[in-house]
Formats: structure tokens, sequence, C-alpha cells
């Protein structure tokens, strides 16, 4: 007992068809006696992927490169048409440490007014309010708050839809 494997020893791979192969015997047998693997199959295809993919992206470095160069020499021929138009290229072309702030500051100024959050119109206000005490009173039942849920929904859409009618008109 467990002196001898249970299954015969295979050499290689052996043809298991129900009929007779599609191919000739010395295909099969090139086939059977290649020392080519699946995973020495996988390990080349990788490999040319690999080789692909690194050529693609050397192509897209270059023309990532190619453009940054252009929109390089496209901004110093802006610069320079600026100071040939009588402005102060030295300004432009080497700012100091006290006009840069003075641009920073002007901008979180900008910002800081763009920051303003309005107060909402009292019946979104009081809609979202009505909404968020069903949802507290119904919190294993938050689907029975559809119909809050609805008018809520009404509400910003009628905000909406002035907030687009000022702007337009």
């Amino acid at each position: 007992m467990g002196s001898s494997t249970s299954k015969p020893e295979q050499s290689g791979y052996q043809w298991k068809a129900s009929g007779t192969p599609g191919v000739s015997m010395p295909v099969l047998d090139s086939l059977q006696s290649s020392p080519e693997t699946d995973a020495s199959r996988a390990k080349l295809l990788e490999t040319q992927i690999h080789a692909r993919v690194a050529e693609e992206l050397k192509k897209l470095q270059k023309r990532e490169a190619d453009a940054l160069a252009a929109a390089h020499d496209k901004i110093a021929a802006a610069a320079g048409k600026d100071t040939k138009d009588g402005k102060d290229g030295e300004d432009n072309a080497n700012p100091t440490r006290f006009t840069v702030g003075k641009e920073v500051d002007a901008l979180r100024k900008k910002l800081e007014e763009r920051k303003q959050v309005r107060a909402l119109p009292e019946d979104v206000e009081k809609s979202r309010s009505v909404v968020i005490e069903c949802l507290r009173t119904n919190d294993r039942r938050p689907l029975d708050c559809w119909q809050e849920v609805e008018d809520f929904k009404a509400e910003v859409k009628k905000l909406e839809k002035s907030w687009v009618d000022k702007v337009v008109s």
C-alpha cells in the first residue's frame, strides 16, 4: 500500500479527442514535442505588450513636450509683443516679490467674494426642515417621507428656475 502511484506517469501530452484530429500527425507531434509552454507564451506576450506600451508612452511624452515647447514659444512671443507695444516688459518678465504679493492679494479678495453663500428663501428652508424632521421621526422607514421630499424638490426647482430667469434676463 502506498508504494506505487495510483495513476500511470505520462511523459507528455497525449491527444484525447473522440475522433480523428483535423490536423496531420506531424503537426501534432511537433506541438507535443515543443518546449514552449503556456507560461512561456504568456510571458512572451506580456513582454511584447510592455514594449508596445513603453513605445506609446514615449510617443505621448514627446508629443506633450512638443506641445509644452510650443506653448512656451507662444507665451514668449506674446511677452515680446507686449514690450514692443510700450508696456514695461521688465515687470512681466521678472516680477518682483512686491508685485507678485499684490497679485496674490487681489486674487484672494476675488476668491473671498465668490465664497459668499446666500441664505435660502423661507419656502425652501421650511421645506428642508420638514424633510429633516420627517426623516428623524421615521428613521427606520425613510420611504414614508416621499411626499416631503417631493415638496422639497419642487421648491428647489422653483428656486433654480427663478435664478436661471434672473441670469438670462
